[in-house]
């Protein structure tokens, strides 16, 4: 009788048994470490810093405010955003951008080109030279005049050398050809009052110059404002720097007054107008290119 041979294990497990004896060679050999490679040292840990102890005095209580109703008042602000302007201050504000906006004709637009800041203080240093007498002055004046008259003596009095004021009076030396200067202000209110002014002064060949603004005139001749000054006479000492002046403001005024007459004012528009009109030619520009193209 033949003998049976043992039957074989199956694969997978003789394969597992493989692994198993060759770890188990391996595991008795270690490897040599790799030239060139070192372990990085172990950082140390970090410490934290620790805060200071703060000191706390027992006798100051700390109490938290409440801002409340009836409580703490809060601190200041800025309350310049919630503040209501004047209606003096909103209206001036309004026609100003208005006159931006809107088309302004040549004869309110010549208003806008005043005197630069320069030859502006110079002339103010001469008009303050010839400032009318105020009522003080003119008081003391009389009294010394009518005691001399009690006593029988006569005053010699000169006719001063005064800046005049009041727009008939002014009107009326221009006229006269009396005038040798004449300052108008540029912010007038009703501007009807000198906006013919210019053209008068031009026609009898007389010096104007328009300044900033009807409250600087008027502190010239002791008032709150003043629409225009004229002078019709200098003293010798100030007659060159009078002469200097009057070159300058024919050049800037009399001789530019046709130029004015033609140039119209305002037609700006606003910020967002303007980027809309931007984005428009930019569309129409490129649907020009497309149609070229």
């Amino acid at each position: 009788m033949t003998p049976v041979p043992a039957p074989r294990p199956p694969f997978f497990i003789a394969q597992a048994c493989c692994q198993r004896s060759s770890f188990g060679l391996l595991s008795t050999f270690t490897m040599a470490p790799k030239r060139g490679t070192l372990k990085a040292p172990v950082a140390a840990p970090v410490q934290k810093k620790q805060a200071p102890v703060k000191t706390v005095n027992p006798l100051f209580e700390k109490r938290p405010k409440q801002f409340g109703i009836g409580g703490a008042l809060p601190p200041k602000r800025d309350l310049h955003r919630f503040v209501k302007w004047p209606k003096y201050v909103r209206i001036q504000r309004q026609r100003r951008v208005l006159n931006q906006r809107l088309k302004v004709p040549p004869a309110l637009n010549q208003f806008t080109k005043t005197l630069d800041k320069n030859l502006a203080t110079s002339l103010f240093k001469l008009l303050l030279k010839y400032r009318p007498e105020d009522k003080a002055a003119k008081k003391e004046r009389l009294l010394n005049k009518a005691k001399a008259e009690a006593e029988g003596k006569t005053l010699e009095s000169k006719k001063p050398v005064v800046a005049k004021y009041g727009i008939n009076h002014i009107t009326y030396l221009i006229e006269q050809n009396k005038a040798q200067l004449v300052v108008i202000a540029h912010d007038v209110d009703p501007i009807e009052l000198v906006v013919w002014l210019p053209a008068l002064c031009r026609k009898m060949g007389v010096p104007y110059a328009i300044v900033k603004g009807k409250s600087r005139l008027g502190q010239i001749v002791h008032a709150k404002t003043a629409t225009a000054l004229c002078l019709t006479s200098v003293k010798n000492e100030d007659k060159h720097e009078f002469s200097k002046i009057i070159e300058s403001v024919k050049a800037n005024f009399n001789e530019k007054y046709d130029e004015y007459r033609r140039h119209w004012g305002g037609g700006i528009m606003g910020v967002k107008s303007q980027a809309k009109s931007k984005i428009r030619e930019r569309i129409l520009a490129k649907e020009a290119a497309q149609r070229a193209a």
